[in-house]
């Protein structure tokens, strides 16, 4: 699928309905493109956000989430080499009803390849073992943080205390391989 030069000032020009009705069709074409399996992925994820996306926080939806949560999370569509859908993320920091959160998973084929499990690991993988809650083991995607709104937790499964010595190792690599810092151990 290519959109042609110019698509955006001929979005702009065109009535709404126009829009409305090819934006449809092309979305037809590439939904039914997908394999069964992700096409259930972006369907929920669809429905997920119209039914989500006017809430504030997850507050609205009765819950109410602390810094070390891991949570089953709507991260929404996504390119290549970014967490989508329905994942498992780590809650790294709270700022104004947005969680700073750390995608994961639990496949076994990118598990073996964490940075801290494998000698020759990948540094953006991060390798947390089983928390109580979740039924695999996990690696963190370092490298794929971001601010979310929290009405995008669907479910509070597990915790990694904060002052924990594998939280702090989390947050100081977040750092060091983000922003090329390094951070001192009491910080």
């Amino acid at each position: 699928m290519k959109l042609e030069p110019g698509w955006l000032k001929k979005c702009e020009n065109r009535s709404v309905n126009r829009t409305v009705e090819e934006y449809l069709e092309t979305y037809r074409k590439y939904i039914y493109l997908l394999p069964p399996y992700y096409i259930r992925k972006e369907c929920i994820s669809g429905l997920n956000r119209m039914c989500r996306q006017k809430n504030w926080s997850c507050e609205s939806l009765n819950m109410t989430v602390s810094i070390g949560d891991i949570c089953y999370m709507e991260f929404g569509q996504a390119f290549i080499n970014e967490a989508g859908y329905q994942h498992f993320g780590l809650v790294m920091g709270i700022f104004n009803y947005k969680l700073f959160v750390v995608p994961m998973t639990s496949n076994f084929e990118i598990i073996r390849q964490a940075r801290n499990i494998n000698l020759f690991g990948k540094r953006h993988l991060y390798y947390i073992g089983k928390i109580p809650g979740l039924n695999k083991s996990s690696v963190l995607f370092l490298n794929d943080c971001k601010y979310v709104n929290s009405a995008r937790i669907i479910s509070i499964n597990g915790h990694i205390d904060p002052s924990s010595a594998m939280f702090k190792e989390i947050r100081n690599l977040i750092i060091k391989e983000t922003f090329d810092m390094e951070v001192s151990d009491d910080a």
